[in-house]
């Protein structure tokens, strides 16, 4: 029950708050232009996360129901978040994982929504 909880609170969060995508798939990163987004990326607006911005919000072209969660631990900002991943598919949900996890600085654990 308590999981279900969470999932329906991260719905009605989505729902309720407007999905803002400032980094398209395919653009640089603006401090690290090497690392190019495999997948929109973006946040929700007027909602608060770690760093001070939005939470943070890959979103994919399958939909918009909420697949899974990243949850990340950063070595350098000494900080963690969750990442929220919206009509992302598999082949999608690798290229996130592998986004935190290429690294020795930033480490990420993919979190799947369990659907009946």
């Amino acid at each position: 029950m308590i999981e279900a909880d969470f999932w329906s609170a991260l719905d009605q969060l989505v729902s309720e708050s407007a999905l803002i995508i400032d980094r398209p798939k395919n653009s640089a990163h603006p401090r690290y232009p090497d690392f190019i987004y495999p997948v929109n990326y973006g946040y929700l607006e007027n909602t608060a996360s770690m760093d001070g911005g939005g939470i943070d919000v890959w979103k994919g072209i399958h939909g918009d129901s909420i697949g899974a969660i990243i949850c990340t631990v950063d070595l350098l900002k000494k900080d963690s978040e969750i990442k929220i991943l919206i009509g992302c598919n598999e082949e999608e949900m690798r290229f996130i994982w592998d986004t935190y996890n290429t690294t020795a600085y930033m480490k990420g654990i993919l979190i799947r929504r369990n659907t009946p």
